[in-house]
């Protein structure tokens, strides 16, 4: 038995060495895209600032959660998401909603028309991160794109497996597409958008939506999407320091030969990290709509987002990339605290108007 054990791993490890070296695709690390930098110095002091107060806010929640076991440690996470920013108040009405079985919120702002229908997709490293942790999010963009917003609570690790949580988004854009606030209704206009893992299940989705003929959203948005689960773009090391938001995660897989984070796919996490399905920069980028990515130039994920944009370039989609300096992960999350929340959520707006 011990024998087949280790057989089975050096077959993975062979295997995903070989992938490793194949598709290492530096050659999308050049900022060729569609790339803006936000530097407006009237705003810089605010925003640094605000970003103090956020950071200490950061600290005096996390506790001591990185010694605590993997499971309590997700629920201890789940806590502190839907808490950190509870107290923010929001203008839109939080209705509870069944989308084909997926458990989710509409979210909808005073006036805003609920034949525009927007799929919103939370982060949280697939452990954590709910309708109610992204709140601030997804009330001001059912307010500056006029549309109905629907928040899903997709299943999450470790209870579920890594594909439960694309299923889960699969069948509530299904939904969404003859589904509003009001009752059945072909929906006149639809969009999606997700931050980090829910970026990644974003991109996921569109590649979906294209391979199986389904209507494609007339736009989509990624913020500081996870595009690569084999987690080897260069800004994973080079950001470790300066990704306040992120660094206890990257600090501990920095420390991990890439080999054996895909191992750790395949047998923990119950997914393969090369599947194009969890690794949307894998898949043909090909077709795809409209899509706006926004990062910071600060944070890990960044070249996850700069590789994902110039490869889509590349393949003759509509992508644009936009970054921030000195911005935490996802800070469109610390609205309206933070200015370059707002100039980020300005370029949203812009971006939508374009492709009602």
């Amino acid at each position: 038995m011990a024998l087949v054990v280790i057989a089975v791993i050096a077959i993975v490890f062979v295997i995903g060495y070989i992938r490793l070296q194949k598709d290492k695709l530096t050659h999308y690390d050049l900022p060729s895209g569609k790339v803006f930098a936000f530097t407006d110095p009237k705003i810089l002091a605010i925003n640094a600032d605000a970003l103090k107060t956020i950071y200490s806010q950061l600290r005096g929640s996390s506790g001591g959660s990185e010694a605590m076991p993997w499971k309590q440690r997700a629920k201890y996470l789940r806590k502190v998401m839907d808490e950190f920013r509870s107290h923010i108040p929001i203008i839109s009405a939080c209705t509870k909603a069944n989308a084909g079985g997926v458990v989710a919120e509409w979210v909808v702002a005073p006036g805003a028309d609920t034949n525009r229908r927007f799929l919103y997709i939370h982060g949280g490293a697939f452990i954590a991160g709910s309708p109610k942790s992204h709140r601030v999010i997804t009330s001001k963009l059912s307010e500056i794109t006029n549309s109905a917003v629907l928040a899903i609570d997709y299943r999450l690790m470790p209870e579920h497996k890594r594909m439960d949580c694309v299923e889960d988004c699969r069948i509530a854009y299904d939904w969404l597409l003859a589904n509003g606030p009001d009752g059945q209704s072909t929906a006149v206009s639809v969009y999606v958008a997700g931050d980090s893992a829910g970026g990644n299940l974003t991109l996921s989705l569109l590649a979906w939506a294209r391979d199986t003929d389904r209507r494609a959203p007339n736009a989509a948005i990624a913020l500081s999407p996870v595009t690569d689960m084999r987690m080897v773009n260069p800004s994973i090391k080079a950001n470790l320091h300066s990704d306040v938001m992120l660094k206890p995660l990257a600090k501990r897989l920095s420390k991990v030969p890439r080999w054996l984070v895909m191992l750790g796919g395949y047998f923990i996490a119950r997914y393969n990290p090369c599947d194009p399905v969890v690794s949307p920069l894998l898949g043909k980028l090909n077709d795809l709509p409209p899509l706006l990515v926004q990062a910071s130039d600060a944070e890990i994920l960044r070249d996850d987002g700069r590789r994902y944009v110039n490869k889509a370039c590349g393949a003759g989609s509509n992508a644009t990339l936009q970054l921030w300096g000195d911005m935490p992960h996802v800070w469109q999350m610390f609205y309206p605290e933070l200015p370059a929340a707002a100039e980020a959520f300005d370029e949203i707006k812009r971006f939508v108007e374009r492709y009602p």
